[in-house]
């Protein structure tokens, strides 16, 4: 066996023709160093200088060593699947110019026989697949090889048109209906879609283009969309050019999205990364977004559809998410959050060259309720306004909102921020009819902004410690409230 050298001999020195003991001074600062290490160790939710050391680098995840916290248990594993077909099995071909709308649509006609006996797995190999929207059925997975690349077709009548969400009471861009997404599932269970990389293309410039040219008449469909569905999981795959929101689960539960990159042009119009909706137990962890919108989004419904319909969003845990977006916020919540907003953990995140590292949207007309939401261990760069809380555009589905409905907002904690070449202040900004409370904030650290800069706050109050540059005074008026280190 080979020798193992000590790194250190804290007692003696051997030599000579005896032992040589080290100064006493030497031993006392060894043990010194040793209990200031383990100090720092226990206190590194406190400090802005125990942020992991990988999570200063860009690289949003815990230090070698350390094990990543995962939320992946929120999917239940499923059995293999009992039969796998590949789309070339129903006519497809994927030289990226014909269409395979009919033989996505024949396979999984096909794939439905199997959902109460052992489920079904379809494989698209590689290539470039052109197809309209299908839909998925239950017990199955979808399985992207290495080079596989879904591409939405071009023509408006392969995205039908379906009925809009009740908690919207209308589409979100235009009254009536909207168009379907381009993966879609309606009352599933047990779903996994995954691959090797593969690549799902929704070639999103002509609706972007009906957008801009206010041509558009129906409201743009999502890339993958899920409804009413449970146990579902979304991973290892490239999302690209959404026509509109990209990932959206809504009135679902049991969520997985991780592992995923997902990516849009900069201007692209509403192009948000993900948008759980209405929905319990959602876990997206590990992904990187490049969109025109937020990256992450928690959403509820829309004024008074949402609150009729009361379907909140709770249990929600965003956790290592990398991206940017020039126009929109790294996570934002709201401001369609009428059936309720709750227990939301947004953890590990690094947020470059974008308009707000996080933000908590609502409005006069919206109700609901926005409670218990905890932001910790974020990074920002080159953010214009690193934490927002604001009101909306003022935007309602119709005449009949109320504007004495009134939206809740209380305990808010967000600690251990640090953001570099910040541009402006931090904006908190409530309802005057209802104010935000309980906001508290613990070792927050905003860099480059100019000595006149000071926060902007209006209609809030909670406490504060360990913020540089000082808060507004709204948040210095409870400062017993957290325990902050001594």
């Amino acid at each position: 066996m080979e020798e193992q050298t000590p790194i250190l001999n804290l007692n003696r020195i051997k030599g000579g023709g005896g032992g040589i003991r080290r100064p006493l001074w030497v031993s006392v600062l060894i043990l010194f160093t040793v209990i200031a290490l383990f100090s720092l160790h226990i206190n590194r939710e406190y400090s802005i200088f125990s942020i992991p050391l990988d999570f200063i680098s860009g690289r949003v995840g815990l230090v070698s060593g350390y094990q990543q916290k995962s939320c992946s248990d929120f999917f239940k594993q499923v059995p293999a699947r009992k039969v796998v077909k590949s789309i070339r099995d129903f006519g497809g071909i994927g030289d990226g110019k014909t269409s395979n709308t009919k033989a996505f649509q024949r396979a999984m006609e096909f794939m439905a026989r199997f959902t109460e006996s052992g489920g079904s797995q379809l494989v698209v190999p590689k290539g470039r697949w052109l197809t309209g929207s299908f839909n998925l059925t239950s017990n199955f997975t979808l399985f992207l090889e290495y080079g596989a690349v879904i591409l939405g077709s071009q023509d408006p009548n392969e995205w039908p048109i379906i009925d809009a969400l009740p908690s919207y009471g209308r589409g979100r861009e235009r009254l009536g209906a909207r168009h379907i997404s381009l993966i879609h599932g309606n009352g599933l269970t047990n779903v996994v879609i995954t691959g090797e990389n593969g690549t799902v293309d929704g070639q999103g410039k002509m609706w972007w283009d009906l957008w801009w040219n206010r041509t558009l008449v129906h409201t743009r469909g999502h890339l993958v969309e899920l409804v009413n569905s449970q146990n579902i999981l979304i991973q290892n795959l490239t999302l690209m050019n959404s026509p509109f929101w990209t990932i959206h689960p809504v009135y679902c539960r049991n969520i997985v999205i991780r592992n995923m990159t997902i990516l849009a042009p900069l201007n692209a119009p509403n192009t948000d990364g993900i948008d759980a909706d209405s929905s319990l137990n959602v876990c997206i962890e590990d992904c990187y977004i490049e969109s025109g919108d937020d990256l992450i989004s928690v959403k509820s419904g829309w004024d008074q559809y949402g609150m009729k319909m009361a379907r909140p969003s709770s249990n929600i845990i965003v956790r290592r998410v990398k991206g940017t977006t020039p126009t929109c916020s790294g996570v934002g919540i709201g401001s369609e959050m009428s059936g309720g907003v709750s227990n939301v953990l947004i953890e590990d995140l690094y947020v470059r060259d974008s308009a707000a590292g996080v933000r908590i949207k609502t409005d006069i007309g919206r109700g609901g309720y926005i409670v218990n939401i905890t932001i910790n261990n974020i990074r920002m760069e080159r953010v214009k306004v690193p934490i927002r809380f604001s009101r909306g555009a003022n935007d309602h589905p119709d005449e009949k909102w109320n504007p004495k409905a009134l939206p809740k907002v209380r305990g808010i904690f967000i600690s251990n921020v640090v953001s570099l070449e910040s541009k402006r202040p931090p904006l908190l900004v409530g309802i005057e009819e209802a104010p935000f409370e309980d906001i508290h904030m613990k070792n927050i650290s905003l860099f480059g902004l100019a000595p006149s800069m000071k926060w902007n706050c209006e209609f809030i109050s909670g406490s504060s410690c360990s913020v540089f540059p000082a808060p507004c005074s709204q948040l210095l008026e409870n400062e017993s409230t957290i325990q902050c280190p001594n």
